[in-house]
């Protein structure tokens, strides 16, 4: 009854220090108070307003609030449209959140001290900035903030996703400034008069996901972006914690191929610190009846339901132990391989698999390998060996010095699948230097004993075998689940045959234990072995994974729509396309955009009846070359690109699904050889509005409209 907020006087800045004196940005806040007091604005002419709360005649909060003058920034770049009718108010009316401290006695009158901060300063939005805290203690941002108590009663506003301008092109059509600006990326949180009086459900269903994969971090964000839910109890157990959090630079992030779903923009947008509680280590337990997970076999972490996410990881390959002082062939030792390592892992013996692991092999490279002698060998035959070698080659490690060996291929299918591409990439080794060899197993380290550092390997082939000398060892050629995830999910008893099996809702044969990503496979009662979660889009997973699990917690009933009959014998296709990106050897910068599908050679796959039709412009030698597929039914279902200059890949995939027509006519303006470069074709002014992330909305309007009945009756 006697909590009362008013405006800050200089009375009360005694009391305002008293409050704040045991706070790390304690001087900033009261300087920011004495701004307000003095002059009403800053230096720069933003108006300043400062709150204070006093019960019985003491202070026990202190709020600062700015002009929003950054309001066309925010409403380009984030979906502020979710939670108010933008138009409907003056630039004026949103403030920009600085700093909140309330006494946490008095924590819940936190809701009634923004009412009156909205009321008293003429604000009807309030925004609060979270930007990355990359370095301890050290803020990205110009202006600090100080950690408010009021962000649960925020929203979290998701991001938009951004075009990629081409402004030359563009000219006078080229976006504001304001609105085109880089600048760093953060977190954005709002709170408006309407959300302050209604209240969001709390969830404190404790939900633990494993593993910080694309997967994982997909799930833990749509549950985080639920506007009307707040769960108070996620939990991410990682090796390495959250992803996105380093400053190093991205140079070692090229060993690996990338797959587009997020990047350290999205991460530092979604501020996943702010609400998922995160333990670093390695699961090696699952106590089922107790319902906790065994971290680094020591630590106990408790959960209601439990989301394993790990994926799959590139694992040390054991060597055959063939002696090739007898000339084996690989048909004597194919049936020992492959097979996992089992023994103390040589110090230069690498496999990446995270950022972590690239930056720890870069800094062991420029150290050990880059300025001195000594071969790299770089073994396997997945599409990171490519990636892997233009990393090498780009730390200054000459071509000569690297050996690409590729075991026999598991399919058909090659990692590129693609002739033409595979021939420049070819020829790009072949002008570096770099020794290729193929169907190759690796029979030995040194002399055949479990070594602590590898200084010569040997391989076996289908005629005679051959040794190497080494410096360093990268292997790409085992991918599986990690031996310490199998062990912790059998001897938990969940079902395991090859990978941990789900059904059509991502249950396990535990009803508190979920799972998706390439970790798991469907049951065999589905007769689907060949389609798993391995050939879906992994952000979209996510997603369906937490739509799934929503249906658990959130009280706003929805309409019973009783399911088609045997779809529960039916696996769900998924939509989203399948993207991998990355440099390769000679410096082309590829991008591949494909459905969801069974892999397929290229060249089988151009023979089918129904294939469609493909556009191609330039050639891949040249690097210009640009493939579109257009299915049967004149949809883009697939895109390559393979060029020597950076091109806007988020702009690219949103081509992905579009029909050919609204493409400005694509397939016809091709056949008049209207099209020469489709780089540049892309690049024209139409195809902005394609690129935007509305465009969707529009297409769903204009449907709408079209099948309206005045429409019909014209």
């Amino acid at each position: 009854r006697s909590f009362n907020v008013r405006r800050a006087t200089t009375n009360d800045i005694l009391g305002v220090k008293m409050l704040i004196k045991a706070l790390s940005l304690n001087e900033s806040i009261l300087n920011d108070l004495k701004i307000f007091i003095l002059a009403r604005r800053d230096s720069d002419g933003t108006p300043v307003q400062a709150f204070v709360a006093e019960v019985l005649d003491q202070i026990v909060g202190i709020s600062v609030i700015r002009d929003e003058m950054d309001i066309e920034y925010i409403r380009s770049h984030y979906n502020i449209e979710d939670f108010i009718h933008f138009n409907h108010y003056q630039q004026e009316e949103h403030g920009h959140l600085y700093h909140f401290i309330l006494n946490p006695i008095f924590h819940h009158y936190t809701k009634h001290f923004l009412k009156e901060i909205l009321r008293l300063a003429h604000k009807s939005s309030l925004y609060y900035p979270i930007y990355p805290q990359y370095v301890k203690g050290k803020f990205q941002n110009p202006c600090a903030h100080s950690l408010t108590s009021a962000l649960h009663y925020m929203v979290p506003v998701r991001p938009r996703r951004q075009i990629v301008y081409p402004l030359e092109e563009l000219g006078i059509n080229a976006p504001s400034e304001q609105v085109s600006k880089d600048q760093p990326s953060y977190s954005l949180n709002h709170i408006n008069r309407k959300l302050v009086l209604a209240s969001k459900v709390s969830i404190n269903t404790r939900i633990v996901v494993v593993g910080a994969s694309d997967v994982g971090i997909s799930f833990l964000e749509t549950l985080i972006f639920c506007p009307h839910l707040k769960f108070n109890n996620l939990t991410l157990i990682s090796i390495h914690g959250l992803p996105g959090k380093d400053l190093s630079g991205s140079e070692h992030r090229r060993f690996l191929i990338n797959s587009h779903c997020f990047n350290d923009e999205d991460y530092a947008q979604m501020s996943l610190c702010s609400w998922v509680n995160v333990v670093v280590g390695k699961m090696s337990g699952i106590n089922r009846a107790a319902k906790y997970v065994v971290v680094s076999k020591e630590k106990k972490v408790p959960y209601d339901y439990l989301v394993l996410c790990m994926g799959q990881k590139y694992q040390v390959l054991s060597p055959t132990g063939a002696d090739i002082s007898k000339l084996p062939t690989n048909r004597e030792v194919i049936s020992k391989w492959p097979q996992r390592y089992t023994g103390k892992v040589p110090s230069n013996h690498f496999t990446l698999n995270d950022d972590q692991d690239c930056l720890k092999a870069m800094h062991w490279l420029k150290e050990n390998v880059v300025n001195s002698e000594g071969n790299v060998i770089v073994y396997g035959n997945t599409i990171d060996i490519y990636t892997t070698v233009e990393t090498l080659l780009s730390l200054g490690i000459n071509g000569s010095r690297i050996h690409l060996v590729q075991p026999p291929l598991s399919s058909n299918v090659t990692c590129l699948n693609n002739n033409e591409i595979e021939s420049a990439v070819q020829e790009a080794l072949s002008k570096a230097g770099v020794s290729v060899y193929y169907d190759s197993i690796l029979a030995q380290w040194n002399e055949g004993d479990d070594p602590d550092l590898i200084t010569c390997a040997a391989f076996t082939t289908n005629t005679k075998p051959f040794k190497l000398q080494c410096s360093a060892f990268f292997s790409f050629a085992y991918r599986t689940v990690d031996y310490e995830t199998f062990k912790a999910i059998n001897d938990a008893c969940l079902v395991f045959d090859g990978r941990l099996v789900i059904d059509t809702e991502f249950c396990t044969n535990d009803v508190s234990i979920r799972a998706a990503g390439p970790l798991t496979k469907y049951s065999r009662k589905y007769y689907v072995d060949e389609w798993t979660h391995s050939n879906f889009n992994s952000k979209e997973l996510g997603f369906e994974l937490a739509t799934s699990m929503l249906k658990l917690f959130d009280p706003i009933p929805k309409p019973f729509s009783k399911p088609p009959e045997d779809s529960d014998r039916l696996i769900p296709m998924y939509k989203g396309c399948k993207i991998k990106g990355g440099v390769l050897p000679g410096g082309y910068n590829y991008l591949h955009i494909s459905k969801p599908e069974i892999p397929i050679r290229l060249d089988l796959e151009l023979a089918l009846c129904d294939h469609g039709m493909e556009i191609i412009t330039g050639e891949a030698r040249h690097g210009n070359y640009f493939r579109v597929h257009i299915n049967k039914y004149n949809m883009v279902d697939s895109i390559t690109c393979f060029s020597k200059e950076p091109f806007p890949v988020s702009n690219y995939i949103c081509l992905y699904g579009q029909h050919e027509r609204l493409l400005n006519d694509l397939y016809y303006r091709w056949n008049e050889g209207q099209i020469t470069d489709l780089y540049s074709y892309f690049r024209e002014p139409w195809s902005m509005a394609i690129y935007h992330d509305r465009f969707i909305d529009l297409k769903k309007e204009l449907r709408q409209v079209l099948m309206s009945e005045q429409v019909r009756k014209m």
